[in-house]
């Protein structure tokens, strides 16, 4: 009986028809002719009441709902959930479905209004975006169910809960890994890079087509086979490729609800996954203050499934990075020359200037690029106009610490380390710029 009461309800409908019938009696004391009718219509309301309850509980399991998504959700992007309702009530149903969220994303007013057939299905989808990695909880699944009338409804709680984890962002992976090699990197903000010269590998000999490079002309082929023949080379493969990421207390800085942290996350689970699939070997290198996820270079397969878990429980702990730690171990762990992409965050010359020592250190045995944040909202600030005191201090600050980024862009490259500046948004798309531009010239 209890559990009767807690999943019984009545609805807005119905305190409608309530009010109306307590003023129509209330308004017959004086007009006493409306006496009569509101007596009748409050006994009506109560019968259809009790004959909608009657009719809601008939069946005992008359609804049931399930949740249907992916195993795991993918960091910063629009990850879809789909829940399917089946009905065995003999009626087209009134539905309010909520769904219990994971607490990560301090939702507590979803809801979804919808009617369904009799002994029919109602399939439904909504987007979640997570910003933050790790496990998510999911609740019940509870169903409100009316019949036409609407006056009471009965609550279904669908047994549902479940735990997803949140990991990097793969389906920006897989996106990236399609646009490179369907050639349409140029629509997504790629760059289309002209090759100076051509690598040593060579590939085959083929037939020209308009376009080919006439010095790569192969004069014996042609002449055996009374066509023009070229020799085609391609990139030169299994080269080492390290993305480096520091977990230090700068990387904590939020921009757009994720922190500057998840952002080289997520452009280091792309990179790696390009990298494999154009031959070479990839390795990861996380620290902070200490050691954290280590995996020497493989170009196998199995490899990004080793990268994926590990990016999975990179995290920061506050603390300050140690350069040191940095310098040894690049010095113990990657042996031969490699493509170090180091994803980190300066924000002043200063403290640029205390690690020079050790970038200079790794970028006279290694190809060194380090990825920077640039702070897109103080940009926006240098952009206004300022109409009062306080809004040109602010402004000023913005512009000092907008100039001390390019700085620091410039002492790097006046120290021979490729320093690439992109704002948090275009990580990805820079990183994969950087080492397509590498590879073509042929410098890594």
């Amino acid at each position: 009986m209890m559990s009767v009461i807690r999943s019984w309800f009545l609805t807005r409908r119905f305190f409608v028809a309530l009010a109306v019938c307590v003023a129509g009696l209330v308004l017959s004391y004086w007009l006493p002719v409306l006496l009569l009718p509101m007596k009748l219509a409050t006994v009506v309301l109560g019968a259809v009441v009790l004959g909608e309850t009657i009719l809601l509980y008939g069946i005992r399991h008359a609804i049931d709902a399930e949740r249907v998504s992916a195993a795991r959700l993918s960091n910063g992007d629009d990850n879809v959930i789909r829940i399917v309702v089946t009905s065995r009530y003999a009626f087209r149903a009134r539905l309010e479905i909520i769904d219990e969220l994971p607490y990560q994303f301090q939702i507590r007013t979803w809801s979804h209004h919808a009617r369904i057939g009799a002994r029919g299905t109602y399939d439904m989808a909504y987007t979640l975006r997570p910003l933050h990695r790790g496990e998510y909880r999911f609740g019940a699944i509870n169903v409100f169910a009316g019949s036409p009338i609407g006056f009471v409804q009965r609550r279904f709680a669908c047994d549902a809960e479940r735990m997803l984890p949140v990991y990097p962002s793969y389906i920006q992976m897989k996106k990236f890994e399609l646009l490179a090699f369907s050639n349409r990197l140029s629509r997504h903000g790629m760059k289309r890079i002209r090759r100076i010269g051509h690598t040593m590998e060579f590939e085959k000999i083929k037939q020209y087509v308009a376009g080919d490079d006439v010095r790569t002309m192969n004069w014996k082929a042609t002449a055996r086979s009374g066509e023009m023949m070229v020799n085609q080379y391609q990139d030169e493969r299994s080269q080492d490729v390290y993305s480096v990421i520091d977990m230090g207390r700068a990387m904590k800085m939020p921009f757009d609800g994720m922190t500057l942290l998840d952002y080289a996350v997520n452009a280091s689970l792309v990179i790696s996954n390009i990298a494999i699939k154009k031959h070479d070997r990839v390795g990861l290198i996380t620290y902070g203050h200490q050691p954290g996820n280590l995996l020497a270079s493989d170009g196998t397969p199995s490899q990004m499934g080793r990268i994926l878990e590990s990016l999975y429980h990179v995290n920061t702990d506050f603390r300050e990075s140690s350069d040191e730690l940095l310098y040894s171990l690049v010095k113990n762990m990657v042996r031969q020359r490699s493509l170090l992409l180091y994803y980190t965050n300066v924000e002043s010359i200063t403290t640029l200037r205390r690690r020079i020592p050790y970038l200079r250190a790794i970028a006279r045995r290694h190809l060194l690029v380090v990825l920077l944040f640039e702070n897109t909202e103080l940009k926006e600030l240098t952009k206004e106009a300022p109409e009062t005191v306080e809004a040109i201090y602010v402004r000023t600050v913005a512009e000092i610490t907008a100039l001390q980024k390019r700085e620091i862009v410039r002492e790097l490259q006046r120290h021979g380390i490729v320093a690439v500046l992109t704002p948090p948004s275009g990580l990805t798309t820079a990183t994969i710029n950087t080492y397509l531009e590498l590879k073509a010239r042929g410098v890594i």
